[in-house]
């Protein structure tokens, strides 16, 4: 409203002075022309009007639009379609599988075989519950063309309690173990049956231990468990092992570190040592730190870490501080279908009587027992599936471990002891450098048919030993287990163990700088077998076959197996 009053008042100030100077030219002298000045319109919004008026039409009629009715001829038609009634589809389901918490199984075979089990499980609430193992396996004499009793028998019974909470869950065991072996092996020809008549090769070992576990829910704590174990024979030999692991998670900035601590301790003796000069002891403890830092990007993941060890010698008051590595890696190079992977690791090894006698169970008892400084094991592999159905894995490794144990054949000693005669073995250690090439292929069908094998060829190279003692260069198994019907059912298990080196020392003879004699021990095959019925959801008869081709082969000198062997026996399922 300003700038319009603001313009107007510019053009009525403009008009009066027009007009006053054109008064004053009219009494100008000069002649006077008229210029008119012409220039562009340039329209503003205050140019424009409304127009006010309604305007007229000037149709003589005016017409509405016509409306339009649509309408559908319908007429009745007869039908003579009568819809059936809906019926669900009827689904085949499948019988209900009844599990049971206990089962009994009992057989019997040739050379007197007895073979018996029974587990027992009963919860005592909903979250906790106990458990009971009674097994009991033994067989009589019946190995052709050895001179004393070569019977064994093996009798164990376990007992655990599992109690399961909120953020954590823990169990304890316990347990009791008895086993008889015989130390058979007398050499022959050099002894006959009148000298072995006398003796007593019955080698008993006895062996108690309880222990419990704990697993962590939401917590930086992982696992932990402890166990103690005492261990002894019937020749005055005891061992005590005390072992105890923590499982956790360590976190470091933004990352997190799976650390592992342990402690193992383990100390025992025996009575004498193979010559009978005196008592032997050994002991040590170990405690360890293992810190691993996983790193995951895509399809690589590499878990990098070490082991540090230090170990205190009881015996002798020595100390030492070991580190390894503990490194691992894997990479998916073509999804599931190529995955190359590879390790380094390494570690301390504790010995004991205990795993001794799981490996060869006619050892003397009379064996110096000291830790392997396992200083590498390195390995690099391809695995992955061929199919949905088939599996494969290639590996090659190499490792180097200092004062690894070999065991050895006893040398015939001329102090008469029931294992002097060829008949038991003993451990040396030396620096082995060990290296492999091993390939598996598994074929998974269904859950009715498996079917696995794998072949490993393994070279040695020894320190101060001439051979790696009772080690084999090839190692193959074939595995099987095939649901063939709802009834029936079957497994196999095949494998071949190649040639070992084992040596022979008869110390009886006039010492003339003798050297003992190496021993070759020709590789063996072994195919055991087994077949089953159903009966009913409780009853099942089984047969199993072992040593079906019938080789009394020597798995460790002058110890020849069992032949051919046959069991029959039956499983009783049930809940209380």
């Amino acid at each position: 409203m300003f700038n319009r009053k603001k313009q107007t008042l510019i053009v009525i100030t403009f008009l009066i002075a027009t007009f006053t100077f054109a008064q004053q030219r009219e009494s100008d002298t000069l002649k006077t022309d008229v210029i008119d000045v012409i220039k562009p319109y340039t329209p503003t919004i205050s140019d424009a009007f409304k127009v006010k008026e309604t305007p007229n039409l000037n149709d003589n009629e005016t017409t509405n639009k016509k409306e339009i009715k649509y309408n559908i001829f319908s007429f009745p038609v007869a039908s003579t379609f009568t819809p059936a009634k809906g019926k669900a589809a009827v689904v085949d389901k499948a019988k209900k599988i009844e599990l049971f918490d206990n089962y009994a199984s009992l057989g019997v075979g040739t050379y007197l075989t007895v073979l018996g089990e029974v587990y027992l499980n009963h919860k005592l609430g909903r979250d906790e519950s106990i458990s009971a193992y009674v097994g009991h396996h033994s067989s009589q004499n019946g190995i052709k063309e050895v001179l004393t009793n070569s019977g064994f028998s093996d009798s164990k019974i376990n007992l655990n309690y599992n109690k399961r909470l909120s953020n954590l869950t823990w169990s304890v065991d316990g347990g009791f173990q008895l086993e008889t072996y015989n130390w058979y092996g007398v050499k022959q020809p050099e002894f006959y049956k009148e000298t072995t008549d006398s003796l007593d090769v019955r080698h008993s070992f006895y062996n108690a231990y309880i222990g419990g576990d704990m697993s962590f829910n939401d917590s930086s704590f992982k696992t932990a468990n402890i166990k103690y174990r005492r261990f002894g024979d019937n020749y005055g030999s005891g061992e005590n092992r005390f072992k105890t692991e923590v499982l956790a998670t360590v976190p470091v900035q933004d990352h997190e570190i799976e650390t592992l601590l342990f402690f193992d301790y383990i100390g025992g003796r025996f009575d004498t040592d193979y010559s009978f000069n005196s008592e032997l002891k050994y002991g040590n403890f170990q405690v360890g730190l293992s810190p691993t830092y996983q790193l995951k990007k895509e399809d690589l993941t590499i878990d990098i870490g070490a082991t540090a060890t230090y170990l205190n010698t009881i015996i002798g008051g020595k100390n030492k501080f070991f580190i390894y590595p503990n490194i691992s890696a894997s990479y998916r190079i073509v999804n599931d279908i190529v995955i190359a992977y590879g390790s380094v690791k390494g570690g301390l090894i504790q010995n004991s009587y205990f795993d001794f006698t799981r490996d060869n169970p006619f050892v003397s008892p009379t064996l110096l027992i000291s830790p392997t400084d396992q200083q590498f094991n390195a390995s690099v592999g391809l695995k992955g599936k061929i199919s949905n159905a088939m599996s494969y894995k290639i590996n090659g490794g190499i490792m180097s471990e200092k004062g690894k144990l070999l065991f050895v054949n006893n040398s015939i000693s001329a102090i008469n002891k029931d294992y002097t005669f060829g008949n038991s073995f003993g451990v040396v250690y030396d620096t082995v450098f060990t290296y492999n090439v091993a390939g598996e292929l598994a074929v998974d069908v269904n859950r009715n048919f498996t079917l696995g094998g794998k072949a490993e060829y393994i070279g040695y190279n020894t320190d101060r030993e001439k051979e790696a003692w009772n080690l084999p260069n090839i190692r193959a198994s074939v595995f099987l287990d095939y649901q063939i019907t709802e009834k029936w059912f079957t497994g196999a298990n095949l494998f071949y163990i190649g040639q070992r080196k084992d040596q022979f020392f008869d110390a009886r003879a006039p010492i003339i700088e003798q050297e003992p004699s190496i021993i070759t021990l020709e590789g063996y095959f072994d195919a055991n077998v087994n077949l089953g019925y159903h009966i009913n959801d409780r009853f099942s008869a089984f047969i199993k076959g072992n040593n079906l081709l019938g080789n009394e082969y020597e798995k460790w000198q002058n110890t020849p197996v069992q032949g051919i062997q046959f069991l029959v026996g039956a499983t009783y399922k049930f809940n209380f």
